[in-house]
C-alpha cells in the first residue's frame, strides 16, 4: 500500500440508512503516480517469482477471504446496499476466483511449433520453435460498486497469477471492501508493492493511472462512457485493454415457453441486487400471444419481492446505491408512461423510510425507442417490450449498441439456437437467465459491451506477451 498523501477526506455513506459508515482520505494523481511507481519497481521480481510461489500466496488470500466471510460480507452490504444473503455469496465467489487463479497458473502456456514445415529462413530443419508467455508488466485494475469484492478480484487475481503487480482503484463507494482484500493479501505473504490500492475519482485518479507510462494494461468494469472514454486514452499510449462496460440484456420469452419457469427466472434476473447488474435482465421481450399470461405471473412474483435494509436476512431487493439513482429511475419511468407504457406496478420511489430506495416496477407494452429500451436503467425498473414474431425479438434484442448476455425462454431447441446464432452478444443462455455467469470461463461483451474477456485462464492470456523462442540446434549446418 502506499499511504495516501492527501488530508482531504470524504464520507462513505450506507445506501440503506443514509447514515456515514466512516471517511476515507480521497486520493490525488500524484498518490496514483507513486503506485505505480511502487508497481513498476518489483516487476521484474514478481514477475520471476516461480509459479508455485505465486500460487501459494493465492491459496494463502483464498483461505483468508473464506476465515473473514461473514465481516466481509457485511461490509460489502453496508457500502453499497448489497441484501447480506447476496453479499455472502459475493464473498464465496472471490474465495474461488483466487483459487482458480492459483491452479490456472500451471496452465499458462505456449506452443512448439514444427520449424522444418517452413520453407523460409533457410535451415529451419535444424532449430525448434516455441513460445512463452511473459508478464505484461504493470496492471491497473478499476472496479465498480455493484461487486466490489468479487469483479475486483476478477481483475486482481488472473494479474497476480501472470506475474504483473497491480493497482487497483475500486469504486469510491466501497473502498472498504478493497482496502480489506489488500490487508489479506499482504497477510497472505504478498510482496510489498505488488498490489497497490488508490481511493479517489476517476477524473483524476483514475485518468492518472491510466495514462502513467509504466502501466501497460487497463482492465475496467464499469458504465460504457467512463469505458469509451479510457479506451481512447490508453490507446494513445498503446496500451491493452479489457473492458467490461454496459448492457441492454435482453430476456426473450417465446410463445412456446414454459411461462411460469420464465416468469420466476425473470425476477431473478431483473431485480437481482435492485438490478443494479450488468447482465441483469434489462429487457424482457414476451411474444404477444402470450404476453397477456407472462405479465401476469411476472407481476405477481415481482409485488411479492420483499424490499428492505441490506443487513436483514429477510431482505430480496436493497436499496439503490444513491439518491442520484433514484431520480434517474423516476425519469426513466416517467419518459416510458409519456410514451402510452402502461405502469403495472412500482414505478415510484420509497421514501417511507431511511436511504435510497426504489419500488421493484414492471412496465408493460413499453415501446421500443422509450429511454429504458435504449439506456441502461442500473435499477429495480423492468420493461416489458411484446413482439409478433421470432424475426421482430432478434430485430428488437439487437436494437441497441450493446451485446452482454441474452437468454431465450422456449420448449423447442432447434428454435432456441437458431435464435441464439442470431442474436449479438457475449453469451447467450437458453431457458436461464441473463445474470449465468461462470468465473473460470470466458465472459465479456462485443460493440459498446466491452472488448477483450474476462474468465481467469482467458484474462491471464490478455494479461501476458506472447514471445517466440527460437533455438538452432545444429549452427554448424
Amino acid at each position: 500500500m502506499v499511504p495516501p498523501s492527501s488530508k482531504s477526506y470524504r464520507p462513505v455513506i450506507d445506501p440503506s440508512t443514509g447514515r456515514p459508515l466512516g471517511e476515507v482520505a480521497v486520493g490525488t494523481a500524484d498518490d496514483a503516480a507513486r503506485a505505480v511507481e511502487a508497481a513498476d519497481a518489483v516487476a521484474e521480481r514478481w514477475g520471476t517469482t516461480p509459479g508455485h510461489a505465486r500460487a501459494r500466496i493465492l491459496r494463502a488470500l483464498a483461505d483468508r477471504l473464506e476465515q473473514d466471510r461473514e465481516e466481509m460480507a457485511r461490509t460489502i452490504a453496508s457500502e453499497v446496499g448489497k441484501p447480506i444473503v447476496d453479499a455472502r455469496v459475493e464473498v464465496t465467489r472471490a474465495v474461488g476466483v483466487f483459487r482458480f487463479a492459483a491452479e490456472e497458473i500451471r496452465h499458462l502456456t505456449g506452443e512448439t511449433f514444427p520449424a522444418d514445415a517452413y520453407e523460409l529462413p533457410d535451415g529451419n530443419e535444424h532449430r525448434l520453435l516455441f513460445t512463452v508467455r511473459d508478464p505484461i508488466g504493470v496492471v491497473v485494475a478499476i472496479g465498480p460498486f455493484n461487486f466490489p469484492l468479487n469483479l475486483l478480484s476478477h481483475k486482481v487475481a488472473p494479474a497476480l497469477a501472470a506475474g504483473d503487480p497491480v493497482v487497483a482503484k475500486p469504486t469510491s463507494a466501497a473502498p472498504f471492501t478493497a482496502l480489506r482484500l489488500a490487508e489479506h493479501a499482504k497477510a497472505a505473504g504478498l510482496p510489498d508493492g505488488v498490489l497497490n490500492v488508490v481511493l479517489g475519482p476517476g477524473g483524476t485518479v483514475g485518468d492518472a493511472l491510466v495514462e502513467h507510462p509504466a502501466t501497460r494494461l487497463v482492465t475496467f468494469t464499469g458504465s460504457t462512457e467512463v469505458g469509451t472514454g479510457i479506451a481512447a486514452r490508453a490507446a494513445r499510449h498503446a496500451k491493452r485493454l479489457i473492458l467490461e462496460m454496459g448492457g441492454l440484456d435482453p430476456f426473450v420469452v417465446l410463445d412456446d415457453s414454459p411461462l411460469d419457469l420464465a416468469a420466476a427466472h425473470a425476477a431473478r434476473g431483473a431485480f437481482s441486487f435492485s438490478g443494479q447488474v450488468c447482465t441483469a435482465s434489462k429487457r424482457i421481450l414476451v411474444q404477444e400471444s402470450v404476453a397477456d399470461a407472462f405479465v401476469s405471473r411476472y407481476a405477481e412474483r415481482v409485488r411479492a419481492l420483499r424490499v428492505g435494509p441490506a443487513l436483514s436476512e429477510e431482505t430480496q431487493v436493497g436499496p439503490v446505491i444513491d439518491a442520484g439513482a433514484v431520480r434517474r429511475l423516476e425519469g426513466l419511468v416517467a419518459d416510458a408512461t409519456g410514451r402510452d407504457a402502461r405502469l403495472v406496478t412500482g414505478g415510484a420511489p420509497l421514501r417511507d423510510r431511511p436511504g435510497s430506495y426504489f419500488a421493484p416496477t414492471v412496465l408493460d407494452r413499453v415501446p421500443p425507442n422509450a429511454r429504458i429500451a435504449q439506456e441502461e436503467p442500473f435499477g429495480p425498473v423492468s420493461p416489458v417490450i411484446r413482439f409478433a414474431d421470432d424475426d421482430a425479438a432478434v430485430r428488437i434484442a439487437n436494437g441497441t449498441p450493446f451485446g452482454l448476455q441474452a437468454s431465450v425462454y422456449t420448449n423447442d431447441l432447434k428454435r432456441a439456437f437458431a435464435m441464439a446464432r442470431r442474436i449479438r452478444a457475449g453469451g447467450v443462455h437458453i431457458n436461464d437467465p441473463t445474470t449465468l455467469r461462470w468465473d473460470a470461463l470466458p465472459f465479456g461483451g462485443i460493440r459498446l459491451s466491452g472488448l477483450g474477456r474476462e474468465g481467469l485462464r482467458y484474462a491471464m492470456g490478455e494479461m501476458t506477451e506472447v514471445k517466440l523462442v527460437s533455438v538452432n540446434f545444429d549452427p554448424s549446418a
